[in-house]
């Protein structure tokens, strides 16, 4: 990540302005969306959405060509082209032909792709934007920061200013007052406009026609009062049928802007009578610009799903904190950052993909189903394919891949850190260290590893055992998850072994692009796990849940390991997480807590891979429960805490602030205790109450369970 970067990051996370209005609408909007979506089944819209959408990017020559004939027959001219320079050209050829002087634009991403204003502007033909959005940051000389709302980033006391400077008066910040001041400004272009240029969010190859949904009526304006409308569309906007737009309109505005529908659904067919009677000159531009490279490619065909609702931006925890200046390039975040790979250059995604944390909030909330964060993971395993891994990074892969070695090192750290060892906590190291305690103290290394102290636990003999994946957290910081975990089992008439050989589960290399060396820890674990005939193999940590239950198969598919995938597969089929399993374990009869207990106030905070990807969020909750805790609801209880496993270290100026905005919703709570079932979530937001001096203890849900087995 280039310094000039990081810069900007640093930028962006200290300016109030932006994150306090990001941070605003966040909040908002997951509860509006809430309300939005309520009474429809979110799965199956989005689902019939991801099949409509994945046939067109199967058939986009073939939808093109239809689109093209049926628009035609129509009256429209079509035009269709790769090469975004010969977009520009078309553009610019029908407005000299013309002798255009004066240009108005509805809101279009496409045009922002291609860069279209400033080649028009070039050519001595004036531009002016009538979203208010566009407007705005077209007047502050920026580029959007959002796909649907691009002057999020703004306040109204710097639109005041802005608009103060264009009319020579000095303005309040009352919005109103704001609105109309563009609508005087705005109102007089469209009636002196010789050209009008719009997007579509949506293109019917069945009937020729384009769709456009707006909220402020300027899109109408553009494409009736020009007497020539030009109508930039990417390809990946087409559908097949008219049956089919009902069903995107359903979800976008929803997914937008947690509205029911937008104020103006506009749907162009062919061309339509100027003022003076004359038909309107009708262009319609269906751009490729690798977009059928994409649909070929198989990984990333489903980004072409995307609808263009920037949900995902809505609710990802970094983009809340940066914005899309820094989090994109014409497109912003998820998203953007595998749209910027493929329209731009992948190069160009280098810091940005980055960014990503990996909670995997985007993939919940998308209406075309992509799963972004994995996509993304398929950006850096190109990147270091194309690129090669930093010598620091080899340097670190090639110890952890030596498991002897590895864990010596750790061993050898629990004795050089005692120096800065203050209890369970390491609060401040020293030099270049220093930001690894910045706003959060870390946990000491156990002076006994749990693979150490696990040969000291006394087992009964037991027919069912269960294999137990510690990951590198529980085996050396914290033993006594561990332990819990055996006695619970135990009590349920389940033997744990311990397989000595299991080693990092790779998913540090895996998160970093490095599937070489992930494939290695797998193969690693794979052998140690299935080495002895076990009913369950059971971890602690989601993390390395998901690693075991999915990412193996992931990782040796992506690379075309072919020869590992079956072993992969039985190991995935034996995996489960500790909450799952214990509650299985309780609705059989097998495992009992304590009658009658009233243990008082708890909240619980849910670890991202554990509720998005192995969708568990309400056994913890009912075992908490069972055990005699009053769990109470935190807000934004499944968002990340910015842990991200190494991404706090790498990225500390982004974990903290995500850090911060946890722990205050747990202290609202006014529980004293929070539970979690996430070794690095433990870590993360216990480190972070130490450094805040609050009064609450955390605790991992193994170890609540255990103290509250009946006798």
């Amino acid at each position: 990540m280039s310094n000039e970067f990081k810069e900007s990051i640093h930028k962006a996370v200290n300016n109030a302005n932006l994150t306090g209005a990001l941070g605003k609408f966040s909040e908002a909007y997951k509860v509006n969306r809430a309300k939005a979506y309520e009474g429809i089944d979110f799965e199956e819209l989005r689902g019939r959405i991801a099949e409509l959408k994945s046939y067109a990017a199967s058939h986009l020559d073939e939808l093109s060509e239809l689109f093209a004939r049926n628009a035609t027959e129509r009256g429209a001219k079509v035009f269709r082209t790769s090469d975004p320079a010969k977009v520009r050209e078309y553009i610019l050829k029908v407005a000299q032909d013309n002798n255009v002087k004066t240009v108005v634009k509805s809101k279009s991403m496409a045009t922002e792709e291609i860069h279209l204003n400033q080649y028009l502007e070039k050519a001595g033909i004036i531009v002016g934007e009538t979203d208010l959005g566009e407007w705005i940051i077209q007047l502050a000389g920026q580029t959007p920061s959002h796909m649907v709302m691009p002057a999020i980033h703004m306040t109204k006391e710097e639109v005041s200013d802005l608009f103060s400077k264009e009319i020579d008066e000095r303005l309040t910040s009352d919005i109103p007052r704001l609105v109309k001041v563009a609508r005087d400004r705005l109102r007089p272009s469209f009636l002196q406009a010789d050209m009008g240029i719009s997007g579509g969010n949506i293109a019917v190859a069945e009937t020729g026609s384009i769709v456009l949904m707006t909220n402020e009526g300027n899109a109408r304006l553009v494409t009736s009062l020009p007497k020539i409308h030009i109508a930039l569309v990417g390809i990946e906007k087409l559908i097949e049928k008219y049956a089919d737009v009902a069903t995107i309109l359903k979800a976008l505005p929803r997914s937008a802007t947690a509205q029911l529908l937008t104020s103006y659904v506009s749907i162009i067919t062919g061309p339509t009578p100027n003022p003076d009677g004359s038909m309107k000159d009708l262009h319609i531009i269906l751009m490729d610009n690798r977009r059928s490279e994409m649909a070929a490619d198989p990984k990333f065909k489903q980004a072409l799903q995307c609808i263009r609702c920037a949900s995902c931006l809505n609710v990802c925890p970094v983009f809340r904190l940066v914005g899309g200046h820094v989090f994109g390039q014409v497109y912003t975040g998820g998203i953007g950052t595998i749209l910027t790979a493929w329209f731009d250059e992948l190069k160009k995604s280098e810091d940005i993909q980055g960014l990503c944390i990996q909670c995997g909030a985007c993939k919940d909330v998308c209406p075309g189903k992509i799963d972004i964060p994995d996509l993304i993971m398929e950006i850096r395993r190109r990147l270091v394919k194309e690129q090669g891994l930093p010598l620091l990074q080899k340097t670190i892969y090639s110890v952890v891949n030596n498991r002897h070695l590895f864990h010596g090192i750790l061993r050898a750290a629990s004795i050089a850190g005692k120096p800065f060892t203050s209890g369970k906590f390491v609060r401040h190291l020293p030099m270049f260290l220093a930001d690894l305690t910045d706003g959060r103290s870390l946990p000491a290394i156990a002076s006994e590893p749990f693979r150490d102290r696990f040969k000291k636990i006394k087992q009964p003999k037991l027919m069912e055992k269960a294999a137990f994946y510690a990951g590198c957290l529980i085996d050396f910081a914290y033993p006594e998850m561990g332990e819990a975990l055996v006695k619970v089992l135990n009590k349920a008439g389940i033997e744990v072994v311990f397989p000595q050989d299991q080693t990092c589960c790779g998913a540090p290399a895996r998160y970093n692009g490095a599937y070489e060396v992930a494939a290695g820890n797998a193969i690693d674990n794979i052998k140690a796990l299935l080495a002895e005939e076990v009913k369950y193999v059971i971890s602690a940590c989601p993390t390395c849940t998901v690693a075991l239950d999915h990412e193996f198969i992931s990782t040796f598919e992506s690379l075309e390991q072919t020869e590992w995938i079956p072993k992969a597969k039985e190991l995935a089929a034996k995996t489960v997480d500790f909450s799952t399993l214990v509650k299985k374990l309780v609705d059989e009869g097998r495992l009992s807590l304590k009658d009658g207990q009233k243990l008082g106030k708890i909240t619980y905070h849910d670890s991202c891979h554990l509720k998005r990807t192995l969708k568990v969020s309400e056994q913890p909750r009912e075992l908490l429960g069972k055990a005699g805790y009053e769990v109470t609801e935190m807000f934004e209880c499944d968002m990340c805490c910015g842990m991200g496993g190494s991404y706090s270290m790498k990225l500390p100026e982004i974990s903290g602030p995500i850090l911060k905005r946890k722990l205050h919703n747990i202290r609202e709570t006014g529980a004293p205790l929070v539970a979690m079932d996430c070794p690095g979530c433990v870590m993360q937001i216990r480190g972070g109450l130490d450094q805040d001096g609050a009064d609450i203890k955390v605790r991992h849900t193994v170890e609540l369970l255990a103290e509250q087995l009946k006798d």
